[in-house]
């Protein structure tokens, strides 16, 4: 009977260790206490399972059947378990569907309305998969974010002026002789160091045991102190965690007190599931008690946006930053690691909290994202701002708008203040491209209606298009309009006498449109791009030119 007993301690013991641990939760028969993790108010007790407690158990059942029934409770669970928690090997990233801009007769649609697009993530992401030898999902590839994600050398504009230049380009397709690419380009003011506004700084980041992953929780961890050593006196740094429970770790805490935020920063592990809105909602609170009129309130929230607990309704999630946004507090998301990865969410919570979303698959990628345009990530210049093209039908007759899917709007909402758009932050580039075909000429993809293929229509010759652009004051509530008309006599019909600005955003932009599957890039190759970029690399000071010429040969190879 006491070899029977001591079977059934140890099968007991090594089912509840393994439920547990497929929970994330740490468990250790031997200890008398629990551990706790993190420190603070947001201490997540990890349970113990004492010897004493199985003698009991296995004393207590003394018909046979109970023993079976026991393993039975437990294997539910343990199944239960195992449906929560991603599996090794397989893939639940989550990336919103995506269908390409499709060509506009001007005669019937002349306005093209867009929001813009600072976000960075997918090219990260693209990298990702290039670099693990792999061609990313098409839905992974957002065209407006593999071209932003470089700075153009456009004007810089004047201080005390309006918050940013917009300049436009006009110059031959490189992927079809027929048709025209349209640039537009706006500069955003870079405001000297020693001016940034105070900054109160909410780091929301999760702890669970999704996140127990070399590419998880110890480089966000590595990417936050190098965003820490940026700050001083004048800032103000919380930490918030969330996993099976959420609580702060870290209260309001100087910038200049580095070693402290280090060391609480350096106590974090990962286990346990995800709740990731009560910690959004606690990390809000921390930012509310610190806020710090007229200066940077921001809640930077860092996860593989696997929020995989109870029920989280991302509406309601949605509303509250979208509250929070309208009390001055923005949110910034950084996604990390692979597998089970959002980038869906992650990219929608960014765009209601009027911040801007990147994705970390390096350190040197934090350091660009966190150090390099520190500015840039925290301090906005200009928000919603929107963008409204006017094609002039005497002088072009189709038009395409190269990515920026997810962004389109509808024409009213361009003078609609209420409309959210995306914002601009200190010294932040935006480029936007447009494939055109001038009236008379050859490139037509559509085919012409039979009843008004014959209709005149008259206009100014001399314009090609007339550009609206609308933003707010980081503090206003009403709109400003910069009205720019786009001129024939602009067109520069040689590729090669066209700027660097202008032929290596339109590798990029081929080069999103390759990895989308080229519906509309011709014959035009992964050699052409590379060709056209290395012609027009320009000023390269920290590689990202360099590598996204490597990444074009990675594809290449892999798409055979």
């Amino acid at each position: 009977m006491s070899s029977l007993n001591s079977l059934f301690r140890f099968v007991v013991a090594a089912l509840l260790s393994a439920i547990l641990a497929a929970c994330g939760t740490a468990v250790d028969i031997d200890s008398a206490g629990p551990v706790e993790q993190g420190t603070g108010s947001s201490v997540v007790a990890k349970p113990k399972v004492e010897l004493e407690e199985l003698d009991s158990l296995a004393a207590s059942e003394k018909r046979a059947e109970a023993p079976m029934a026991a393993a039975m409770r437990h294997k539910q669970a343990f199944d239960m378990a195992t449906i929560r928690q991603p599996s090794a090997g397989v893939n639940r990233e989550n990336y919103a569907n995506i269908e390409d801009n499709g060509v506009k007769a001007v005669t019937e649609q002349p306005v093209s309305t867009f929001s813009i697009d600072v976000d960075s993530g997918a090219y990260a992401l693209v990298r990702r998969f290039l670099n693990q030898g792999n061609l990313p999902p098409k839905d992974a590839v957002r065209a407006e974010e593999l071209i932003n994600y470089f700075s153009y050398d456009y004007p810089v504009p004047q201080a005390g002026k309006q918050p940013f230049s917009v300049s436009t380009e006009v110059a031959r397709t490189p992927w079809n002789r027929d048709s025209l690419l349209v640039h537009v380009g706006i500069q955003g003011y870079v405001p000297q160091r020693e001016v940034r506004p105070a900054s109160n700084l909410v780091f929301l980041m999760d702890v669970s045991g999704s996140m127990n992953a070399p590419d998880k929780l110890p480089l966000l961890k590595s990417a936050f102190k190098l965003l820490v050593k940026q700050l001083d006196e004048n800032d103000s740094v919380s930490l918030v965690v969330y996993a099976g429970a959420s609580g702060v770790v870290l209260e309001p805490t100087p910038g200049d007190q580095q070693g402290k935020i280090m060391a609480a920063l350096a106590r974090l592990t990962a286990g346990g599931s995800t709740h990731g809105s009560a910690g959004i909602q606690l990390a809000y609170a921390m930012a509310e008690q610190a806020k710090v009129e007229g200066g940077i309130n921001r809640v930077i929230l860092a996860t593989d946006g696997d929020f995989n607990v109870g029920t989280v309704n991302h509406e309601q999630l949605m509303d509250l930053i979208e509250e929070k946004r309208e009390q001055g507090i923005t949110l910034t998301t950084l996604g990390f690691g692979q597998g089970n990865y959002n980038d869906h969410l992650m990219e929608q919570l960014a765009d209601k909290g009027n911040g801007n979303y990147a994705y970390i698959d390096t350190i040197n990628e934090a350091q660009k994202v966190l150090v390099d345009e520190l500015d840039a990530t925290l301090e906005v210049i200009a928000k919603d701002v929107k963008i409204q093209i006017e094609w002039n039908p005497a002088v072009v007759t189709e038009y395409r708008l190269i990515g920026y899917e997810n962004r389109l709007l509808s024409r009213e909402d361009f003078s609609n203040d209420k409309v959210d758009a995306g914002d601009i932050g200190a010294g932040h580039t935006v480029t936007a491209l447009y494939e055109i075909v001038l009236a008379g000429g050859k490139g037509q993809r559509l085919e012409p209606l039979r009843y008004t293929s014959g209709s005149k229509v008259s206009g100014k010759q001399n314009e090609i298009a007339h550009l609206r652009l609308r933003y707010k004051a980081p503090d206003g509530d009403r709109s400003k309009l910069i009205e720019v008309p786009i001129l024939t006599r602009s067109i520069e019909e040689n590729l090669a006498k066209a700027s660097d600005n202008f032929r290596f955003s339109a590798s990029v932009a081929a080069f999103a449109q390759l990895l989308r599957g080229g519906r509309y890039t011709e014959s035009f190759g992964y050699s052409d791009v590379t060709t056209l970029a290395q012609g027009s690399r320009g000023n390269d000071p920290y590689g990202y030119r360099g590598e996204f010429l490597r990444l074009v040969n990675l594809a290449s190879s892999l798409a055979g």
